[in-house]
This record gives structure tokens, C-alpha cells and sequence, in this order.
């Protein structure tokens, strides 16, 4: 319904800011991330948003980009996982961070997200990485890209893919990296050259 509000911050809160566009305060749900990247109170803001709809509520969510987003709606896909829960997952990291943990299978990071244990921890690492491994990953890759798609370099390509960057934006990115490098510094070292 909204893709994203656009105005001046209100208020901030421990886990939702108020966004004032047009003399109308949208009450927005939101992880610890985009809080701190959202500003002060006074400064302009944009937040794509997700309105969540159950029978007995209308609860509106928003992100400071749209990585993030993309990946609260890919935790809430997961079984049992529900908006509260994406965003306590979504606060103890950036989205590539995320993105790096759950394709390396790191339960240690996920679990620091309030209220998620190991095994919600495993489900969410079982569910999506698959699918950020694979998505889009289908794209026959030229001579100049194969090389970034080596070792690491492919899963840390993959969770570029599912933060909505292209394959050839992600493999162009990793392109001059350290091989010896993590995924999660390959992936930082990508973002630095897509920013």
C-alpha cells in the first residue's frame, strides 16, 4: 500500500519513530539500525514501509533503505517468524551482516536478537539460505566476473543478490578482493564500492 513515507522525523522511540508527512504522523515500527540511521528529531526522513494486516491489527513497519526491508520480509517468511521478531533480528546487525550470518550458518550472531533462540536461530539459517544463496545465481557469469564468484566470493555474492543488487553488480564489486577475505568482509568490501 505505501512503498515509502518521506518527511520530517517527530519523535523516536526504542523500536518505532514518528514520521510527520503532510501534517499526518505515521507511527513506524522499526529495527535499532534504522533508528540510528534515521537522524535526529527535526531532520528529514525516508522509510519504505510494510503495512502488516491481521484481523484484529494494522501495525506499519519501515527501514532506512530497502536492503533492510527486503531482508525483514524474507525473516518474516520463515515459519514462526513474525515482525517483532525480524526486527529484533534486524537490530543486532545491517542487513548484509544478516545476510553474510545466515549464509555462513552463524547461529551466534542470529541468537543475539532478542527473543530468538538456537533453534529459531537454525530455522531461519535453514529456510533462507538456500535462498539467498541461489537467487539470481543462475546468470552465466563472463570471464571478468567468474573470479569474484570463487570461494567465498560466491557466497558473499549471493547475499549482495538478496539485498536487490544484481549478480553482475555483486561480482563487479568483489572484483580485486582478498580471496583470504570472509564473506562478511567480502561483503563490506562489495558495499563500500556499490555506496
Amino acid at each position: 500500500m505505501y512503498y515509502y513515507i518521506k518527511g520530517t522525523l517527530a519523535h523516536k522511540s526504542e523500536n518505532y519513530v514518528v514520521i510527520d508527512a503532510g501534517g499526518v504522523g505515521y507511527m513506524i515500527y522499526t529495527s535499532l539500525t534504522s533508528i540510528r540511521r534515521a537522524g535526529g528529531v527535526g531532520s528529514e526522513v525516508k522509510m519504505y514501509t510494510y503495512l502488516h494486516v491481521r484481523e484484529d491489527i494494522m501495525e506499519l513497519y519501515g527501514f532506512t533503505s530497502a536492503e533492510e526491508k527486503n531482508m525483514f520480509l524474507m525473516l518474516t517468511s520463515v515459519s514462526g517468524v513474525g515482525p517483532k521478531a525480524a526486527l529484533a533480528v534486524l537490530s543486532v546487525g545491517d542487513a548484509s551482516e544478516i545476510a553474510a550470518a545466515i549464509v555462513t550458518g552463524d547461529v551466534k550472531m542470529i541468537t543475539r536478537a532478542q527473543g530468538i533462540g538456537p533453534k529459531m536461530a537454525q530455522r531461519i539459517i535453514h529456510e533462507l539460505s538456500d535462498k539467498i544463496k541461489n537467487e539470481d545465481l543462475d546468470l552465466p557469469l563472463d570471464d571478468d566476473t567468474a573470479s569474484a564468484a570463487d570461494g567465498n566470493g560466491s557466497e558473499a555474492a549471493a547475499a549482495l543478490v538478496s539485498l536487490g543488487y544484481s549478480m553482475r553488480e555483486a561480482t563487479a564489486a568483489l572484483k580485486g578482493a582478498d580471496n583470504s577475505m570472509s564473506v562478511e568482509e567480502l561483503v563490506k568490501y562489495a558495499l563500500t564500492k556499490l555506496f
